[in-house]
């Protein structure tokens, strides 16, 4: 399965009879799966459908759909008095003119033209219409929209994969960079725990050289950086697999990069030494910019 991303955007416009409409969806980065979507109430079913749809080609994302339906003037539409609305604006008229004659105000009385330009009090009928033959056209052309919606993220995906195979690559780089600096300064740590057991030895007459060594041994192994640089090989190792696997593989290369990090931090804390650390602040730089594009990842 190709790799594929949760940003995406797709639209397409279409008519049947009197109908004609537009659709648009899009979707960013989420933790989960999340639709919004924005349908005409009075498409009945519909929604549930898109939903199911949605639901069916899509892991992870947050998925934004908007339907505008309209209806030409031709089409044998309608315009109806919303009663409610009407009498309800007529009732704030009256409360109003009351107003204005106690206060001894005088208005100009109101128009009809200007009440029925009022938003809400004219509407298109469309209750003698059967939705049926719409919502079936919808549905059907939604599975080319979604189609065309899925083929962009997966292009996303294929764009990202591209840019996580060579920062892994990068990874891999400095992992070795670092392995050399690590055995280079072996030396160097091993000179200064000697150093350090004489100088403790020297300075106190009562301590038990036996338990110097033991300490100074436990202070070796702290400072020793193999076990991060092999995690660090085996991490790589797994997130150029699930690469390769593709599909929903986002949330475990969201751990993985936990993962990455983890062993970079204990690195730069074990180093002790300039070379060494300077590795480890660019495997961070490095792993740090995985991390933003394993977010978009589905």
């Amino acid at each position: 399965m190709p790799l594929r991303s949760m940003t995406g955007f797709a639209s397409s416009q279409g008519n049947l009879g009197a109908h004609s409409w537009s659709w648009e969806i899009r979707s960013v980065n989420a933790k989960g799966l999340d639709l919004r979507l924005r349908v005409p109430d009075w498409l009945e079913g519909l929604e549930t459908q898109l939903r199911s749809q949605l639901s069916k080609a899509l892991e992870r994302g947050n998925v934004s759909l908007a339907l505008r339906v309209s209806r030409t003037e031709d089409g044998g539409s309608q315009l109806e008095v919303n009663t409610a609305v009407l009498e309800s604006i007529l009732k704030a008229v009256g409360v109003v003119e009351a107003a204005a004659l106690s206060a001894d105000v005088t208005l100009t009385p109101a128009n009809p033209a200007d009440l029925l330009a009022l938003r809400g009090v004219l509407e298109h009928s469309v209750s003698s219409d059967d939705p049926s033959p719409l919502v079936k056209e919808l549905t059907k052309e939604f599975e080319s929209l979604v189609s065309e919606f899925v083929q962009m993220r997966d292009a996303e995906g294929a764009a990202l994969e591209e840019v996580l195979t060579k920062q892994l690559a990068q990874v891999e780089q400095l992992t070795t960079l670092a392995a050399e600096r690590a055995e280079a300064r072996k030396p160097l740590v091993a000179a200064a725990l000697k150093a350090n057991l004489a100088k403790v030895i020297d300075n106190s007459e009562w301590a038990d050289p036996a338990r110097v060594a033991q300490e100074l041994a436990v202070l070796a192994v702290k400072a020793d950086v193999t076990e991060e640089i092999d995690r660090i090989g085996a991490h790589v190792a797994a997130a150029r697999e699930l690469l390769c696997k593709g599909g929903a593989v986002g949330r475990k290369l969201d751990f993985l990069m936990q993962e990455f990090n983890r062993e970079a931090n204990t690195l730069c804390s074990k180093a002790q030494n300039s070379e060494l650390t300077a590795a480890g602040l660019e495997l961070k730089a490095v792993i740090d910019q995985m991390r933003e594009q394993v977010q978009n990842i589905e």
